[in-house]
């Protein structure tokens, strides 16, 4: 069932009355274990910052929960066996997951218990019309609450379509031949009648003058008369029928095979209940703003969406903040303020060299992979009058006038290097005396890198302090999950504890629980879970997102220098299969920023094309890593915009699909993102023959 947002103007049902009833039931329910509401997290920085905001709300209302990070389908279908043993659930909430099932059906939820409420908040595009518009079981559907953003309401063709489908029964093929057959024997009765009437129409005249005492009675010719005219007004009812059916169909098919895209963050939609509850607070409005940056960042929607929540949470930040000049913010100020945002990575604390040369802007503008766009970004510094000593030192430790007047100067000089759109509005957090201030993409990449490089992945990450200190001098350390650094040369090693031993005095039955490995996505989550309220986390991740870019850029460069991208069919096509970052690439977040680096990289430089129904010109790009460990590829397929700053909507979640029945190829969907697939090792070649010859490719 739909879930509209709220509007004061119209009283209706919305999150508040939905997240009441929540409260009410977890209240009144005998049993209220951490088991009784259920929050399942796809592993992304929205979802995650959602699951926070909403486990705060529960928190302040003393109601218990438990949060469980879903990885795919494949999980959430596991998780959905486990919940059926629960037998205290009553809410289930799903964030970033679910929309596009058909969640009434017995294959997902409909086989629930009466006293389960299901609630789905998920920002991924299309939603499933069974869940949206009602299914054949309205009692399943009154349990499955679909908080949308005003997205659905216009989908006015495509509940008209459905409704009809599922209450509308399709014409009977059977009964259309037998009017058919009443048809063709009415018409050669009626050329044999007509016959005798020429042979005997004098004597015909006689009898009518006779038969007028009996005109009550049709005759046998006029009742087959009527009775072919009835079945072909029945032919004809059935006919338009069958033919509106058929434009319904293609009105449902075409809702689901236009690709995927993205409506509002889900920590949108918990921001707006919060609003309603009138609990807003800056924790609560800073993770919505992580979000929709989050979205922004990774091409999810275009800038134009984006700048209209962003004015939103403009609006609240000069509520619930202080407002100072931008050259006159205290020191001791601990608040959320609005800025334009340099779009080069992490400048506030990395060098400004490697800021502006890791940006993909910027790559893209001056082609940095060749020895002549660096050369123009030297050249740049030196028109603006920075040294390379001076921009090759941490951004904070340049002089105040030179941070001050870098704006001013990139306003001036850039446009001769064709960089006309360097900033956008958005957000800085800042902590006082504590940390540097914080923005709001800075955080993203901390949480990014924390999120999505997998705990069996060793990577070299620098230490605050140590960069550009050379051979005797710099320093980096390996980072790993939960421990975040380790010192692989450290002499002084605690000596191992003895196990504690269990009731029976068996050391070995002590370390069973010990013994099962956790999932590196899972401590991957709650390491990023418990970084949103630890700035201290966060900016020690941000070593581990420079080196994830270095490798980005190391390999992108590696790529275009080498020619490795190849045209097949309008698509282009790049197979890594070795490096020193191969197993860092092999992660589907890592090596969508490598695609989305390469699509900026080529946006002016090689032509668009048409892909699937679509009439727009767009950059479909699909880039595979091998993974050697697993004996597969992981590939990821970007549908990208010609103009920078727009969005297009990813096909190859379908394409994917149609190749891998083409060709049967071995693979596995371990996200849910449609367009991230998995496909055996053997059987890479003919799944991109496939991909890229399908018809309407």
């Amino acid at each position: 069932m739909l879930l509209p947002p709220p509007n004061p103007s119209i009283k209706r049902d919305s999150y508040g009355e939905a997240y009441q009833s929540i409260i009410a039931k977890h209240r009144r329910s005998p049993m209220t274990s951490a088991s009784s509401v259920v929050i399942l997290v796809a592993p992304d920085v929205d979802a995650l910052c959602a699951s926070r905001m909403f486990a705060e709300l529960l928190k302040q209302d003393d109601v218990l929960h438990r949060i469980i990070p879903v990885s795919g389908l494949a999980d959430l279908e596991r998780m959905k066996n486990e919940l059926l043993t629960y037998t205290e659930l009553h809410t289930l909430i799903l964030l970033n997951m679910g929309s596009i099932l058909d969640l009434p059906s017995n294959d997902w939820f409909g086989c629930f218990e009466e006293n389960l409420t299901l609630h789905v908040i998920d920002s991924n595009r299309p939603q499933n019309l069974s869940s949206l518009f009602g299914s054949e079981d309205p009692e399943v559907d009154k349990r499955i609450l679909i908080w949308d953003d005003g997205d659905a309401e216009k989908l006015t063709e495509e509940k008209k379509a459905w409704e009809s489908i599922l209450y509308d029964p399709e014409p009977d093929s059977e009964s259309d031949d037998s009017d058919d057959d009443l048809l063709i024997s009415d018409d050669e009765g009626d050329d044999e009648e007509e016959e005798e009437d020429d042979d005997d129409s004098s004597s015909q005249v006689g009898q009518k003058r006779k038969s007028n005492s009996s005109q009550d009675e049709p005759s046998p010719k006029r009742r087959r008369k009527e009775e072919r005219a009835q079945a072909r007004a029945k032919r004809k009812e059935k006919q338009e029928a069958r033919e509106a059916r058929e434009l319904h169909e293609k009105i449902i098919n075409k809702h689901y095979s236009v690709g995927t895209w993205y409506g509002q963050a889900a920590s949108g939609i918990v921001y707006a209940l919060a609003t309603v509850l009138e609990r807003i607070d800056n924790e609560i409005l800073w993770l919505a703003i992580i979000s929709l940056t989050f979205q922004f960042t990774t091409a999810r929607i275009s800038r134009a969406t984006y700048e209209g929540y962003q004015q939103l949470y403009s609006d609240e930040v000069a509520r619930l903040n202080a407002t100072f000049p931008e050259d006159a913010i205290p020191g001791d100020f601990e608040g959320i303020r609005t800025g334009q945002e340099l779009r080069f990575t992490l400048l506030r604390h990395w060098t400004l060299y490697d800021a502006m040369l890791h940006s993909s802007y910027v790559a893209n503008k001056l082609a940095i992979w060749k020895e002549r766009g660096r050369r123009k970004l030297s050249g740049l510094f030196a028109k603006m009058g920075y040294s390379k000593s001076h921009t090759q030192q941490n951004y904070q430790w340049m002089s105040k006038k030179g941070r001050d007047e870098l704006t001013d100067k990139l306003d001036l000089y850039a446009p001769e290097y064709g960089l006309v759109e360097l900033s956008y509005p958005s957000f800085v957090r800042h902590y006082g005396h504590q940390r540097l201030p914080m923005g709001a993409a800075d955080m993203v990449e901390g949480i990014c890198a924390l999120l999505d490089v997998g705990g069996r992945v060793k990577i070299l990450a620098e230490v605050a302090g140590t960069q550009n200190g050379g051979e005797w001098f710099g320093g980096g350390r390996t980072w790993e999950v939960g421990t975040r650094w380790r010192d692989d040369d450290k002499e002084n090693k605690p000596p191992q504890q003895p196990a504690e031993p269990n009731s029976n005095g068996n050391k070995e039955d002590a370390n069973d629980d010990a013994k099962v490995p956790v999932p590196w996505w899972i401590k991957n989550f709650w390491a990023a879970y418990d970084a949103l309220n630890n700035v201290k986390a966060v900016h020690e991740a941000l070593f581990l997102s420079m080196s994830i870019h270095r490798a980005i850029i190391r390999e992108g460069c590696s790529i275009i220098d080498k020619q490795q991208i190849k045209s097949m069919n309008g698509h282009r096509v790049v197979i890594i299969t070795q490096g020193p970052d191969l197993d860092l690439l092999a992660q589907p977040a890592t090596l969508s920023k490598l695609a989305l680096w390469l699509v900026d990289s080529h946006r002016d430089r090689v032509p668009g094309t048409t892909m699937g129904r679509s009439k727009r010109k767009c950059l479909p790009f699909v880039v595979a890593c091998l993974d050697r460990k697993a004996g597969s590829y992981l590939v990821v397929g970007v549908t990208a915009a010609l103009e920078d700053g727009d969005v297009r909507k990813n096909l190859f979640g379908l394409a994917f699909l149609d190749a891998k029945e083409i060709c049967n190829a071995r693979s596995r969907h371990g996200t849910f993102d449609t367009s991230v697939i998995e496909i055996n090792e053997a059987d890479l070649t003919m799944f991109l023959q496939a991909l890229c010859n399908r018809p309407n490719a």
